[in-house]
């Protein structure tokens, strides 16, 4: 278990900059749809599948009750922010955001896993896109390949948020299990296991322009809880 533990450690030091994390998921391999998609007008990096949403639509609400509820989990030091994202996005509600934060972690590490620069670049910023491409070109030189799992996501929370407007930042914490195996070019075991899991905790930070046509946000930085 130490020897496993202290991969994974490697292999999260592997992405660098601003990746100091990088651990695929897909809870239980769960099947777990963005809170919609994005609007029909083409865009460059339209992701195929969806990125981090706003939400739907809200209704009006004077009293602010229903953000109040939805804030009530949340760090007080983040309700100011979330709450002027929320006046500029009339889409935007904390509990549809995290549902697509969570979507996002799986389906952004799973890209990473294989590979697939393309998602990547689709639901990541420049940098963190730059750093996790990076990763797998050493990777792919090395002929490694990692064959990870996410058993659960246990917990995913908003843990800050920053608006200046028209930018907005939130910084979501992830509690998960994952169980983690690297290969050489030859099909062999050299690293981890799939049959043990470890509790990861990343903190990932999406951010997004509320007057932006497009809904999903970017990841633009992550790294260990």
């Amino acid at each position: 278990m130490i020897v496993e533990i202290v991969i994974l450690a490697m292999i999260a030091a592997f992405l660098g900059l601003r990746l100091y994390s990088v651990l695929g998921r897909r809870a239980e391999h769960e099947e777990e749809t963005l809170m919609g998609h994005l609007p029909r007008a083409a865009e460059p990096r339209q992701p195929a599948q969806g990125g981090v949403e706003s939400g739907p639509a809200r209704t009006n609400d004077p009293a602010g009750a229903a953000m109040d509820r939805a804030l009530a989990d949340v760090p007080m030091g983040a309700h100011r922010a979330l709450r002027e994202i929320a006046a500029s996005d009339r889409r935007f509600t904390p509990a549809a955001f995290t549902e697509g934060a969570k979507a996002a972690y799986g389906m952004i590490l799973e890209a990473f896993w294989k590979g697939d620069k393309e998602t990547l670049n689709e639901l990541c910023d420049d940098d963190v896109y730059a750093s996790f491409a990076s990763a797998i070109d050493a990777r792919e030189e090395a002929g490694e390949v990692v064959e990870n799992r996410l058993i659960r996501i246990n917990q995913a929370e908003i843990a800050s948020a920053d608006f200046d407007s028209p930018m907005a930042r939130i910084t979501v914490r992830f509690d998960a299990d994952i169980a983690a195996m690297t290969k050489d070019k030859d099909g062999n075991m050299i690293a981890g296991s799939l049959d043990d899991a470890v509790e990861i905790h990343d903190v990932w930070t999406f951010s997004r322009k509320v007057t932006a046509m497009r809904p999903d946000w970017l990841l633009d930085e992550t790294d260990e809880g």
